[in-house]
């Protein structure tokens, strides 16, 4: 019955090793020889222990001798000892180190130790594990501590676990340790998540306002978001709180419309962080990057781990558009450029995300990254697309040069108009107070007719000033009618004649049709050939002024249209190709001595666009004279 016991106790041991993969070693003291009791051997069986020593990494062995001298003196009947040993028996290639733990006990004879039992658990694995849970430990910590916004993560039930740089500097703990106050602080009892947050189901918060803690002397307006962290099972294991202080923007965000599209995308990307921090950066609209030296390569991860996109270090700076940025030539040597902290706001070629076929203004936030000895192992960041903000910034310092500009020509309008409006009336008291003194019939004729252009011209000065003012509300309506444009040409024409006073001067028409029956704004016609015969009287002083028309067929948004071309040519002085590009612009004179409001062009130029129809100057300048020209469609 006792030999049976002693068989099942044997056979429990056995399978007890079997289950735990050790292996028993006996160390003869008397013989100094070792035997493999149970498992593999390690090496050849019935070996003198000056070979183990052999098999043992030399940092460990000074400690392995005096764990197995301690034994064999008896100054410990029983110890404990780790160390690595060479699994590679053939000495053959490099060694294959293994991370042992050694539990032995003396056995005794007589009052003195004759066998050392050992126990040996082999804790590779384990040990390799645990190394690789420490770097990305490390990896998330990192990234967690340099977030561009404040996040702290609490128990389920509302006790703080830890918080980030931001968070702490945010809410002014008491140091990177911790904080006494929000320590002992529930989150389910502070103002407002008291009110908003359920104890026993928390869900998605978001809010911005102003946060006042006392205790902490916090008077900060902060966006704050709550998220729920559930596990696969849907088991509440944390809950996160991110945290933006935006005091600074508020004033912006209060008075700039452009700030709603950017605070709109911060609340997005809030609301994406899930589950960890990884699953926070897939769903915004941030990207992380990662430079290893090592490799020879940068790559782009949507979140942490997922490469979308990836490039060798030569081709890193054929990602930025500015090759003589700085920042862009320093890349050339990465080691150098990458060991600072770096921010870089410049255009990118779209071939990260390829969301674009056109260069987009990024954010760049660099962060080095060192081995555990000092050397720069590469870098990290974010990056985080603005193309928007950088456009609507370009859009507002147009518009504000724009707005400069119009201010400047309006102030020389009004000073223009001083005199113009003072010229016509002057000479038409003038000109009436000499007309009653006068007896001549002839005389007073002359007179008269001054009096009668003066009055034309100041009406054509009030007439487009109403039209100017009706452009500025964006007002101008075009009004067609069924009309005999033949014969309407040449009443206008003869109604013109007048103006063409030079005695040097033709005037000539060019009337082709015997009748033209077309639908058209007579009056808005009839007011660009009037400004157009106006100017060209202005400058030509030697020649002819020729007024003509003609129907003509053009390709417009991709269709054939037919319209009405017409045009005015002179032999004045001509106009330069730089003024050529200014002159259909409001207010612009090409000589501010001579008489006009530089409005006459621009209200052509307004009818024509409000048309669909074109309109053009062809001049070589040097006194050859000019042909100004509209197409308007029928």
């Amino acid at each position: 019955m006792s030999t049976n016991n002693m068989f099942d106790e044997q056979q429990a041991m056995m399978m007890a090793l079997d289950i735990s993969g050790n292996h028993v070693m006996c160390l003869d003291l008397r013989e100094n020889r070792v035997y493999n009791l149970y498992g593999k051997a390690m090496f050849g069986n019935n070996v003198g222990i000056e070979v183990c020593y052999t098999y043992i990494h030399p940092d460990d062995c000074e400690r392995f001798r005096t764990f197995i001298e301690r034994l064999a003196d008896g100054t410990d009947s029983e110890a404990e000892c780790r160390f690595r040993w060479n699994y590679n028996y053939t000495g053959q290639g490099a060694p294959d180190w293994h991370d042992l733990y050694n539990v032995a006990i003396a056995e005794y004879e007589d009052g003195k130790p004759v066998n050392i039992i050992a126990t040996i658990t082999d804790e590779t694995e384990p040990k390799r594990k645990e190394r690789e849970i420490e770097r990305l430990s490390e990896r998330y910590k990192t990234i967690f501590e340099n977030s561009i916004i404040g996040l702290s993560f609490y128990t389920p039930d509302g006790w703080l676990l830890d918080a980030n740089r931001i968070m702490r500097r945010i809410c002014n703990f008491d140091s990177d340790e911790g904080d006494e106050f929000f320590s002992k602080m529930n989150l389910f009892d502070i103002m407002p998540f008291n009110e908003v947050l359920d104890r026993n189901h928390p869900e998605e918060y978001w809010a911005c306002s102003l946060s006042i803690v006392p205790e902490r002397n916090m008077y900060v307006y902060l966006e704050i978001s709550i998220h729920p962290i559930y596990d696969e099972n849907g088991q509440l294991m944390y809950i996160a709180v991110s945290a933006n202080d935006v005091t600074e923007e508020r004033d912006m965000y209060l008075n700039v419309t452009e700030n709603d599209a950017r605070m709109q995308k911060v609340n997005e990307a809030i609301k994406n962080y899930e589950v960890e921090l990884r699953n926070m950066l897939e769903a915004s609209q941030m990207q992380t990057w990662r430079v290893s030296l090592d490799r020879d390569i940068i790559e782009f991860y949507r979140g942490l781990n997922t490469v979308v996109r990836s490039f060798n270090l030569r081709q890193l700076r054929d990602i930025f558009v500015n090759q003589e940025d700085d920042f862009v030539k320093a890349l050339s040597n990465p080691a150098e450029a990458l060991k600072e902290p770096q921010i870089y706001i410049g255009l990118m070629y779209p071939k990260v995300t390829q969301s674009s076929t056109e260069p987009q203004w990024v954010q760049i936030n660099c962060i080095p990254e060192y081995y555990k000895d000092g050397r720069l192992l590469g870098a990290f960041g974010v990056w985080r697309n603005i193309n928007d903000l950088m456009h609507k910034q370009d859009q507002l310092r147009r518009e504000t040069q724009r707005a400069r500009e119009s201010g400047q020509m309006k102030s020389l309008f009004l000073a223009n108009m001083t005199h113009e409006i003072r010229t016509p009336i002057n000479a038409i008291v003038g000109f009436s107070e000499v007309l009653t003194t006068l007896t001549s019939p002839e005389e007073k004729q002359e007179v008269v007719q001054i009096i009668k252009n003066n009055c034309d011209m100041l009406l054509r000065l009030i007439n487009d000033i109403l039209t100017a003012s009706s452009l500025e509300t964006g007002s101008m309506s075009i009004k067609a009618v069924h009309v005999d444009f033949s014969k309407a040409f040449n009443e206008l024409f003869e109604s013109l004649r007048p103006r063409v006073q030079e005695p040097g001067v033709a005037f000539l028409k060019d009337n082709p049709y015997d009748t033209l029956q077309i639908m058209i704004d007579t009056d808005r016609v009839s007011q660009i050939i009037t400004n157009f015969v106006t100017n060209a009287v202005k400058y030509t002083h030697q020649g002819h002024i020729k007024v003509g028309y003609r129907t003509e067929t053009r390709t417009k948004d991709g269709r054939q249209q037919q319209g009405l071309y017409i045009y005015c040519e002179d032999t004045g002085s001509g106009i330069s190709l730089e003024a050529q590009e200014k002159i259909f612009e409001r207010f612009y004179k090409i000589n501010d001595f001579v008489q006009g409001t530089g409005l006459g062009l621009s209200i052509c130029k307004a009818f024509a666009d409000a048309c669909h129809g074109d309109i053009g100057v062809v001049s070589e300048g040097n006194g050859r004279g000019s042909v100004f020209w509209i197409w308007i469609p029928l």
